[in-house]
């Protein structure tokens, strides 16, 4: 009984939605007489419909196809005008979620040290001698969290205050720079306004040969001239130029000028490098000689410039037999004799020399590797003019070049 009266009102309910949508078109819909007389009856109105006294044969066949009323051809046109529209889909209630919460950043605890000099450099209150040495410290720590610190004072402090208070000093802005970790963090400071970089710009040229001919320091420089603006990369390329030979032969000095070099060719900057070539060019034959110099003049010649390359051999034209009896200058030397054309120009002079002089050139402990490589270019470039005339000096001498590259080579000659 239960489960019958739930299915006579599933059919109340839906003769109910249908009749309420279309009772005003009654007239188009093919209902008999008994069954309009049965929707009419109860309570005068279409939405109260008791199946069970309900005795058409329209509703029964209703109520067993699953109470589907359908409207008939002529009912069907009035439907097409005025489309059945759909009940609009219930809301689904969703959770209130709550907006997300605004965290702050983290901050780094700082010390009660760089606390107060943080406090020194925002207010205008010169530094205590405890806080220079706290300043010093906070770019030289290598503590785990030194970086952390230096940042987070950064971040919160006057910057053009606390440049001020790094270069003030020079010989301690010189020491900091030589250190890595104040060569790092110095370097974090730079390009980031004009104003700001004008005060470590001004120190880097107060102490540029100090600065040059230190790694570490040199860094500092090295981005300097990356970051900085044109005028004043203009004015250290100026510096550069005027120290460059002194620093082509110092023992640090050297590998920066190379890499000064590098930085120059890969930023475009080719104005200043190949001025800073031209030089390196002009007293190549003093750098050939120079135990730190004669890299720099290697250095100069693998670029592969041609224009360059051939001024570094017009330097060192007539004095090629002369270096190659020294360490550094067979260096140059035999690098020079790697470029095809000025090849020519070294063996040209060597097949000028004298048998007497070519013999002991081959007996050198440097020598005897520039001749065998001056043959081995010739041979391989095609050159057998220069190669026999240099092979054919050598040849009746070769018992007295035993043990030697040069005599091996000559043997097999024969």
């Amino acid at each position: 009984m239960k489960r019958k009266r739930i299915l006579q009102q599933r059919h109340h309910v839906y003769v109910f939605n249908y009749v309420r949508i279309n009772r005003h078109h009654h007239s188009s819909l093919d209902i008999s007489p008994t069954l309009s007389h049965s929707l009419q009856s109860h309570n005068q109105s279409p939405f109260f419909i008791d199946p069970s006294k309900t005795k058409s044969k329209e509703l029964t066949y209703i109520m067993a196809n699953g109470g589907d009323l359908r409207p008939t051809a002529a009912g069907a046109s009035i439907e097409r005008a005025s489309p059945v529209v759909p009940p609009p889909p219930r809301e689904i209630p969703t959770a209130n979620i709550p907006p997300a919460r605004f965290t702050a950043p983290n901050r780094v605890n700082l010390t009660e040290d760089n606390q107060s000099l943080l406090n020194s450099i925002r207010s205008s209150a010169a530094l205590t001698p405890q806080e220079r040495n706290t300043l010093f410290n906070l770019m030289t720590s290598s503590e785990e969290n030194g970086a952390a610190q230096f940042r987070e004072v950064v971040s919160r402090s006057d910057l053009r205050r606390m440049a001020l208070f790094l270069t003030s000093d020079l010989d301690r802005f010189l020491e900091m720079a030589r250190n890595k970790n104040g060569s790092n963090r110095i370097q974090e400071l730079l390009g980031r306004t004009d104003d700001l970089d004008t005060y470590f710009f001004n120190a880097i040229l107060s102490r540029f040969d100090h600065i040059m001919t230190d790694y570490e320091a040199s860094r500092v420089a090295m981005q300097g001239m990356r970051v900085f603006s044109e005028e004043k990369k203009t004015e250290m390329c100026s510096y550069v130029r005027h120290h460059a030979i002194p620093l082509a032969c110092d023992r640090s000095g050297y590998a920066v000028l190379k890499e000064i070099i590098n930085v120059w060719s890969s930023l475009g900057h080719f104005f200043y490098r190949d001025q800073l070539l031209d030089i390196v060019a002009r007293n190549a034959l003093y750098l050939s000689y120079d135990a730190h110099g004669n890299y720099v003049v290697q250095h100069v010649l693998r670029l592969n410039d041609l224009r360059c390359t051939h001024n570094v051999a017009v330097s060192l034209r007539g004095c090629c037999f002369g270096l190659s009896f020294t360490k550094f200058g067979s260096f140059v030397v035999q690098k020079l004799l790697d470029t095809e054309e000025e090849a020519v120009m070294v063996v040209r002079e060597l097949v000028r020399c004298d048998e007497e002089r070519l013999v002991r050139l081959a007996r050198s402990d440097y020598g005897n590797y520039v001749l065998v490589k001056a043959l081995r270019v010739m041979q391989e470039s095609n050159r057998i003019d220069l190669f026999w005339d240099l092979a054919n000096k050598l040849r009746p001498y070769v018992h007295l070049l035993r043990g030697r590259n040069v005599g091996a080579f000559l043997y097999w000659l024969r």
